[in-house]
């Protein structure tokens, strides 16, 4: 790689981010200009032809035409076009399709084209801007990266467009730029095997002082390599000393002759690395690479959760949220280190945000984005050039102030993704919040945590499932389980007032180690991505842990005093 690459990429990326921010000063022009060319575009498909979107010349014009609605809405239209059928909801041919993680509810099919790939794109270097920025403000450096993921197609449609998890289709589809940035072969993204190729990708990395980047699609991946690191760590030295890579992982044979052609023996780095095994896996990413810059992943929402493990990995190293996006949409840009908002991309997409009191209705009215107001919750509806019109995907976000007159936003939790034992409608947002508390309170690591509803009555009880990381012990878990339940009547009125007399007690259960192990591999098995897997902190699918051992159930005296 030539040693111009980064400051290049700098140069473009500032430019591009600086663009973003004038436009952030004229978000209304912005976004009535976006919507207009998408319209004249989209105009002559069968949707446009449906909702006459030719005849539209107005915002409100737009709003009373179109309804808002869900990807239901739109399934049979992209099933249509999966099978090969043109001129549907785009005009532009379909060079791909992007598959959702499937975590949240059933899969779905997603269109791409050349112009929604060179808007994401734009987005990418928006964000990556606003990182060079951050990253000149701290003075580090940029430089390579490590990223897990894969570029194997998932398999193609009926129609034979390939089709593909959107952190895989990045790196099929912008595959010359990863080739660049990342620290070990493109042919690292082919190994088929999860276990193979992560190995793979952090040997190449190890061998690599200077890291500066660590990027994962959320948290939770970002410990999970971390761990990954600290179990492999002596098998992996042992290769960056020999020169070898390990014989017992399953890499299709033409690729580790690739790979092996361009690696070998660093044993002056092994031995740095061995100096940190005072104790077998002992290995983690702040001793391997001290110099990190920062590390990129999702920030907000659940994600939230797992930062206070960071520390203890990866030391004080900043965290950069990078794009706010999922599937079907790229909803903002983050702008700083260590912070959850985001700018509105209001050069990406037409936006629409539904107050809380109307989300009850079928057809809500919306407010547009220099309308809404800081410290309130909306619902975020898009239109965008991936051929989706007001759809309501159910993200629930929180106006944190603005950059000119464009909305800085936060992800909070998605709606439905809340619990009630009554109508409390506890959110994943306030659960976080609770755990945060009290791992501090209680000076304990959870690997992780979920809520659900006991089926043993109604109204029903809350199980709070916690596993405890490994070192971590829980001295006293029934006044764990009455913090639990203060805690979250402090963060929830709606739960504190339910309480008193409709929701019952709470139950702790401790769950056995390696319990979301197994929940995370069930659920790939079911084909949800590895690299956009995130844990659900809730559920109302009172199955969803059916199966996990249960070392010990807690419950509050109130249970037992109430049964007599």
């Amino acid at each position: 790689m030539s040693n111009l690459f980064f400051p290049l990429l700098s140069a473009v990326a500032l430019a591009v981010k600086a663009n973003f921010v004038r436009k952030t000063r004229q978000t209304e022009r912005v976004q009535a200009e976006f919507l207009r060319s998408l319209l004249k575009a989209h105009q002559h498909t069968e949707f446009g032809q449906q909702y006459q979107l030719g005849e539209i010349r107005t915002i409100d014009d737009f709003r009373q035409r179109v309804p808002i609605q869900p990807y239901s809405g739109f399934a049979a239209y992209t099933e249509r076009i999966a099978n090969g059928e043109p001129n549907i909801l785009v005009a532009d041919p379909v060079i791909h399709m992007n598959l959702s993680s499937g975590s949240t509810g059933n899969r779905k099919l997603i269109p791409v084209t050349r112009r929604s790939r060179q808007i994401l794109t734009w987005a990418y270097l928006v964000a990556a801007g606003f990182a060079c920025e951050a990253a000149r403000k701290r003075g580090v450096p940029l430089g390579k990266m490590l990223f897990v993921s894969s570029a194997r197609s998932q398999g193609k449609t009926a129609g034979g467009i390939s089709y593909n998890f959107i952190s895989n289709s990045d790196v099929q589809l912008l595959g010359s730029l990863y080739r660049q940035v990342v620290a070990y072969p493109y042919e690292v993204f082919q190994i088929a095997d999860t276990t193979a190729r992560t190995y793979v990708c952090l040997l190449f990395a190890l061998r690599q002082p200077n890291l500066r980047v660590i990027a994962a699609t959320f948290p939770v991946l970002a410990i999970q390599l971390a761990n990954f690191l600290a179990q492999y760590a002596e098998p992996m030295i042992e290769d960056l000393a020999q020169g070898t890579i390990a014989p017992w992982l399953t890499i299709d044979p033409p690729i580790r002759q690739q790979l092996e052609r361009q690696w070998s023996a660093a044993p002056d780095r092994a031995a740095a690395l061995r100096s940190h095994l005072h104790t077998p896996g002992s290995l983690i990413p702040a001793q391997a690479w001290p110099t990190l810059s920062f590390i990129i992943t999702a920030r907000g929402g659940s994600s939230d959760f797992y930062f206070q493990r960071f520390p203890t990995l990866f030391g004080e190293t900043p965290v950069f949220g990078g794009i706010y996006s999922c599937a079907e949409a790229i909803f903002g840009m983050h702008r700083a280190f260590n912070t959850d908002s985001v700018a509105l991309a209001i050069a990406s997409g037409f936006y629409e945000f539904i107050p809380e009191d109307q989300w009850h209705l079928e057809q809500p009215q919306t407010l547009l984005p220099w309308e809404v107001k800081p410290g309130e919750h909306y619902r975020i509806v898009f239109t965008n050039y991936s051929g989706f019109y007001r759809y309501d995907i159910g993200d629930v976000v929180e106006v944190d102030g603005f950059m000119g007159t464009t909305p800085l936003i936060i992800f909070r939790h998605r709606q439905g993704g809340v619990l009630s034992s009554t109508t409390e409608k506890t959110n994943e947002h306030h659960l976080v919040q609770v755990m945060q508390s009290l791992q501090r309170a209680f000076q304990i690591t959870l690997e992780n945590f979920c809520i659900t509803l006991s089926d043993d009555r109604i109204p029903a009880h809350y199980l709070v499932n916690i596993e405890l990381a490994s070192g971590s012990t829980l001295a006293d878990p029934e006044q764990f389980l009455l913090a639990f339940d203060r805690t979250l009547k402090e963060v929830s009125v709606l739960y504190q007032v339910k309480r008193i007399d409709q929701v019952p007690a709470p139950r702790l259960r401790i769950l056995a180690p390696g319990s979301f192990a197994q929940l995370q591999q069930r659920l790939c098995d079911r084909g949800v991505g590895a690299a956009q897997f995130k844990f659900p902190h809730l559920s109302e699918d009172r199955q969803f842990l059916a199966g996990l051992e249960v070392l010990q159930e807690v419950r509050l005296a109130e249970e037992y005093a109430a049964k007599g």
